[in-house]
């Protein structure tokens, strides 16, 4: 081989990018972000972990409530996980009918306007909307647990005796389900707004309607989006704690009934309740509790890690 040929074949190999000064600062900063999250997970775990073996190890009597911790644990977390799916399910239908209508039916002018409303909920504190369930919704919906109690008793859900307080668990969820509704509907107008020109043009070149267009053409490409949307949600809604704590009356046990004064607490609330006045043991069966919770909250988010790149595949573009 010569050595004009050896020189063509070095001129025809591709060759390596160089990267400027500022690429390899930025490369590097990144990185050292995402490693130092990952260390401050991993310590708010080690610290859980640790401060959790003294409640772990303790006898079932020491622990508050003289059941042990795992029972002590149980209606916290049914309660929070009660909470959250209610939030779940009127949040998401909800969020995703109002992207809709903002993103392709509604004006422009009115849609901006819309949107910019829809996000300021996000900017709404906590204990406001506390304190705006237990002064305005918890009163509005007694009638309405009333005649649930009455006419639907028998269903679990509305067994009763209705609360005449309207402080249960539905109204709790409700004013988790306002609060998470920002975040699914902000993420699914983004995503509904990049669903490819391309197929919802040719969806109503073929003769379907606006709706038609939408169910086979944006709904199936946002998908992930939705999902990945609801799980971000759904995060929010089970590590709420002033406002749940300020509207739901607590009376611990675990029912299904939703309008009742008899509650189970949630963790992130209960935690916030309890700890000012908790010592010894029971600061240490609380920060269990919290473990329990972070458990929880890192598996949610897993597996909407999980769904969301099993759709990863699909594309405008295939």
């Amino acid at each position: 081989m010569t050595s004009l040929d050896t020189q063509r074949r070095k001129d025809a190999q591709p060759s390596k990018p160089v990267r400027s000064p500022g690429d390899r600062t930025f490369a590097g900063l990144s990185t050292g972000a995402g490693i130092l999250i990952l260390l401050v997970l991993a310590g708010v775990a080690a610290f859980l972990v640790a401060e959790s073996l003294d409640a772990i190890s303790a006898p079932a009597q020491d622990v508050p409530g003289g059941e042990g911790v795992w029972s002590y644990v149980g209606p916290l977390v049914f309660g929070t996980l009660i909470a959250a799916l209610i939030a779940l399910l009127v949040a998401t239908p909800l969020g995703v009918a109002i992207a809709l209508f903002i993103t392709y039916y509604a004006p422009k002018r009115i849609a901006a306007t819309l949107g910019y409303l829809i996000d300021l909920l996000a900017a709404i504190p906590s204990v406001v909307y506390g304190f705006w369930g237990l002064a305005a919704l918890a009163p509005a919906l007694v009638p309405f647990y009333a005649w649930a109690a009455e006419h639907l008793s028998f269903i679990p859900f509305f067994a009763g005796p209705a609360s005449a307080t309207g402080r249960t668990m539905l109204t709790a969820g409700l004013v988790l389900a306002i609060m998470i509704l920002p975040i699914i509907s902000a993420i699914s107008r983004e995503v509904f707004s990049q669903a490819p020109a391309l197929h919802r043009e040719a969806a109503l070149a073929l003769g379907a309607t606006r709706w038609e267009m939408i169910k086979m053409a944006v709904l199936p490409y946002g998908k992930s989006g939705v999902i990945g949307g609801s799980m971000l949600g759904l995060g929010r809604a089970l590590g709420e704690t002033l406002a749940v704590a300020i509207v739901l009356s607590v009376s611990g046990g675990v029912t299904f009934n939703l309008i009742s004064s008899s509650n189970p607490s949630t963790i992130a609330a209960n935690i916030a309740l309890q700890f000012p006045e908790s010592t010894g043991l029971g600061v240490s069966t609380l920060i269990f509790s919290g473990l329990v919770l972070f458990v929880i909250t890192l598996a949610v988010n897993m597996l909407a890690r999980y769904v969301v790149n099993r759709r990863a595949d699909f594309s405008g573009a295939n």
